[in-house]
């Protein structure tokens, strides 16, 4: 029989609505990052740096570019013939075929693919976070207290705790009770979202819970392995962590990668982060070409100038463009004469010459000011922006747009032009 000591299990389901028209097409955890990555490659490459070779990613929402991406595991040396990387969409049963309804439902519903490695541990992880963790250490901290399930956590603010489930520990950091997003939080350690649970623990609260809907971990497994007085331990992080959750916490990450000393540091040889890279020639910069500040992926072309921005891969810049503080993504096209300020440019867009994005004075978005929001303006993937036009901030276009879309050669701040067909 298969022995592995401990399997890890990513959810990887996500719809990522908050980040409006970038997941519109596809799972949040297959958004690029940082130029040539996706945001799901920073928990596998945690999993390989930290010795965990088996890993299942639970897919659900718009699962085909992800599973593109993470194909048989190659580029996070995952493609193993006992383990490896296993893609776990929910399948047809033959009684009641059902989506995943919540995090632990969808680990319920994979129990036969945990038991097949009969492993004393699993470590369960969410697939849209930015950060390193060692795993091993969290497990090393997990065996020592003889813990049944535990809980990586931060400290946040006291004021921001409300947003989190938070853990109250005694002084050997033992899980004492915990508060799903308190009114008035009695402590300021706010669960990851990373648990290691002894894999008998899991199964036996897993189906003991099974039948509760929406299955959920901090609602459901979590206080029943606590009821049933089992051992729980708060393991603190303290190192970069950030939810890319919104346009603009998914903007700041990005714009943080190239800080002068960068919080979160892409090229330590020690702690490589893997990725799935297409064969791409070189950078072309072109003698009017000027870059400062930024990262530009493989096989761009650069002939504008480009400040403080992240460029993805296959990226052409035309000639006296000027890009400041975006995020532009792989394989858009940008022509001459554009200036582009706080822009978030999805994959494969095509853009005119002398067009204006982010210009004016901000205003509420009409449509979804909780998203478009922060001075940023929006652009989903494959849509194309005509000549000559000008968009303002807080503002979102998606689709294939032509000129008679802009009154008077505008989009006004604030507004939102999706194109039928195109919808979020």
């Amino acid at each position: 029989m298969i022995k592995k000591e401990m399997i890890a299990m990513l959810l990887a389901g996500g719809q990522g609505s908050r980040l409006g028209v970038l997941t519109s097409k596809v799972a949040k955890p297959a958004v690029s990052f940082g130029g040539k990555y996706r945001i799901i490659d920073f928990p596998l490459s945690n999993c390989i740096n930290s010795g965990v070779d088996t890993v299942g990613v639970l897919t659900q929402y718009q699962p085909l570019r992800l599973n593109t991406h993470i194909g048989i595991g190659i580029p996070w040396d995952l493609d193993r013939n006992i383990g490896g990387v296993t893609v776990l969409p929910p399948y047809e049963k033959s009684e009641n075929s059902e989506w995943y309804t919540g995090t632990a439902n969808a680990i319920y519903q994979n129990i036969d693919y945990m038991e097949s490695f009969n492993p004393d541990y699993v470590l369960i992880l969410s697939g849209d976070h930015i950060y390193k963790m060692d795993y091993e250490v969290m497990l090393d901290f997990h065996k020592q207290n003889g813990s049944e399930c535990t809980i990586a956590v931060m400290p946040v603010p006291m004021e921001e705790a409300k947003r989190f489930g938070i853990m109250i520990t005694d002084e050997n950091n033992r899980i004492t009770d915990f508060e799903e997003k308190p009114a008035n939080p009695r402590s300021n350690l706010a669960s990851m979202g990373i648990y290691i649970f002894n894999w008998k623990t899991l199964k036996e609260a897993l189906i003991a819970k099974a039948s509760q809907p929406n299955l959920d971990f901090g609602k459901h497994v979590i206080p029943y392995c606590h009821d049933q007085g089992a051992p729980m331990y708060a393991y603190e992080f303290n190192g970069y962590w950030k939810d890319v959750g919104t346009l603009s916490s998914y903007w700041e990450a990005n714009m943080e990668l190239i800080d002068i000393v960068p919080e979160f540091n892409l090229y330590e040889e020690y702690w490589k982060i893997y990725t799935k890279s297409e064969i791409l020639p070189p950078q072309y910069i072109a003698p009017d070409g000027v870059i400062e500040r930024s990262i530009i992926g493989e096989g761009a072309e650069i002939a504008g100038k480009v400040y403080n921005s992240v460029i993805g891969c296959g990226v052409v810049i035309g000639k006296d463009t000027v890009v400041r503080d975006s995020i532009i993504m792989n394989n858009t096209v940008i022509g001459s004469g554009c200036e582009l300020d706080k822009a978030i440019v999805a994959e494969n867009v095509a853009i005119g010459d002398n067009v204006k994005l982010g210009v004016g004075e901000e205003a509420q978005n009409d449509t979804a000011p909780h998203i478009y929001n922060s001075g940023l303006v929006t652009v989903g993937e494959k849509s194309v922006i005509p000549g000559g036009v000008c968009v303002g901030k807080n503002s979102v276009v998606f689709g294939i747009t032509s000129a008679q879309d802009y009154p008077d050669g505008c989009l006004a701040s604030g507004k939102t032009l999706i194109k039928a067909g195109d919808e979020q």
